[in-house]
């Protein structure tokens, strides 16, 4: 049991990790808005001006592991302070870049930083919550990250018809108000003594970064090397005393289980976000800044139920919130598979189904995996999660940018009628079909033991009744 004292300090420490995902979100989303008044001022080409984003999401996906590690061996708040000063240099050297290449070292920069912070918020619930309460911290955590999304494009777009889109850079300086409170109240004790492979370590991130640019670039050099890499790096953790990764962590069946069903999830939920504003712009002819209204409402829905989820995981379990966000997200799927093309204001409201059902879906399958995991392995365990989540988006944005330039000449969904939306109603309804076959898979794997578990415990408390 934990103390007074304990849960208010994982109180405290939830909200303040809370404001900072809001914050880091909104970093990461709102240069998406402002990429064409960057390409105009530097004469870039397209292709070029996408590193502002690229090079961001590439550094904060292998950055999450690697500070996933150092957390495991590192003390927390020494690692956040490290980040979140980074994040805040890399902020100044954007906002006082005259030339693309000062604008491209600040997003390097403030993703080296950033990526602190989505290790941070897999190991602050893990760590200062028990198990039965652990499911509404990741709710918390959940609700920062919608309103950070919800409010991220809002923002860019009234700061860009006010002042220069370089000071966007200033948001991030916002964490720096958090740092204080981290410093307060993140224990000083040092996960345990050990050394960092760092040859492991680059290796893992030489992979991943391959891997990211493979898919990116749609070219097969950079995938080869990525194969090359990986299988360095499997030599190198069996074969290395005291690898990067453990192979205890890669051989626990229901850790890496629910990784995989993750990485899928991710890669399906990603295309709310990404397929969304394409088929809102080329199908409904909608404004670019309309389109990010039209977002809006599923993501301070799922801000406001975030906390939700969390206490349904703690009072009926991770089975329950799995299966109620599958119910969402399949409704959400088979919804726009039908009627994509129709009034943008349905397809808000389709949207807030599928926002919902993610949230709740990554809040059971984060709070699965907590609980997977040995004490000494948390910090790397939920940032391999973190680092797949943004390999997953970066995978499936491919697959879907290439699905929708092929086109469809006919429909698989007979109820949707608009030739013009073909293409988005097959990938929707593939996606339903892949998600029912993750919740038949989930079912036998988890779903059946946790019910067995439930009969047992019921049967105990019976024959306790009987024998008083």
């Amino acid at each position: 049991m934990e103390s007074g004292a304990e849960r208010q300090t994982g109180e405290r420490l939830i909200r303040v990790l809370a404001f900072t995902l809001v914050v880091s979100v909104m970093s990461a989303t709102m240069f998406n808005i402002v990429l064409p008044e960057i390409r105009a001022e530097f004469q870039l080409t397209f292709a070029q001006v996408s590193w502002v984003t690229s090079a961001f999401l590439l550094i904060y996906a292998i950055g999450t592991v690697i500070y996933g590690k150092l957390a495991d061996i590192y003390k927390l708040k020494d690692l956040l302070t490290f980040g979140l000063i980074f994040f805040s240099v890399g902020s100044m050297i954007g906002l006082a870049a005259q030339a693309y290449w000062m604008v491209l070292l600040g997003r390097i920069l403030q993703a080296a930083g950033a990526a602190v912070i989505p290790a941070t918020s897999g190991i602050i619930p893990v760590r200062y919550f028990p198990p039965e309460s652990r499911g509404r911290a990741l709710g918390l955590s959940m609700t920062g990250l919608a309103i950070g999304s919800a409010i991220g494009p809002v923002v860019a777009s009234l700061l860009m018809s006010i002042v220069h889109w370089r000071w966007l850079f200033c948001i991030p300086l916002l964490t720096l108000i958090a740092l204080p409170y981290y410093r307060k109240y993140l224990d000083d004790e040092r996960s345990k003594a050990g050394k960092v492979d760092w040859l492991g370590g680059g290796l893992l991130a030489g992979t991943a970064a391959l891997l990211l640019l493979a898919i990116t670039n749609e070219t097969w050099l950079p995938f080869i090397g990525c194969l090359v890499l990986f299988v360095l790096f499997m030599i190198r953790i069996r074969f290395s005393a005291n690898p990067f990764i453990r192979l205890e962590l890669l051989r626990n069946k229901s850790y890496t289980l629910v990784l995989a069903m993750a990485f899928l999830n991710s890669g399906i939920g990603y295309s709310l976000s990404f397929l969304s504003p394409q088929l809102l712009t080329q199908v409904n002819h909608l404004a670019p800044h309309l389109v990010g209204f039209a977002m809006v409402p599923a993501a301070v829905t799922t801000a406001m139920l975030g906390r939700k989820a969390g206490k349904l995981a703690d009072e009926k379990g991770n089975p329950y919130v799995f299966y109620t966000a599958s119910s969402l997200l399949l409704t959400c799927f088979l919804l726009l598979s039908s009627f994509a093309g129709i009034s943008p204001a349905y397809m808000a409201l389709f949207l807030i189904l599928g926002n919902v059902g993610l949230s709740y879906m990554m809040i059971a399958l984060s709070n699965t995996i907590s609980r997977a995991l040995p004490q000494e392995q948390i910090g790397v365990g939920m940032g391999l999660l973190s680092m797949l989540n943004f390999i997953a988006g970066a995978v499936s944005a491919s697959v879907y940018s290439t699905s929708v330039d092929r086109g469809a000449s006919f429909g698989w969904n007979a109820v949707n009628t608009s030739p013009a939306a073909y293409v988005y109603s097959n990938i929707y309804l593939v996606l339903a079909v892949l998600h029912v076959l993750i919740l038949l898979f989930y079912y036998f794997q988890f779903g059946r033991k946790d019910r067995r578990r439930k009969r047992r415990v019921s049967g105990f408390v019976h024959e306790a009744n009987q024998h008083r």
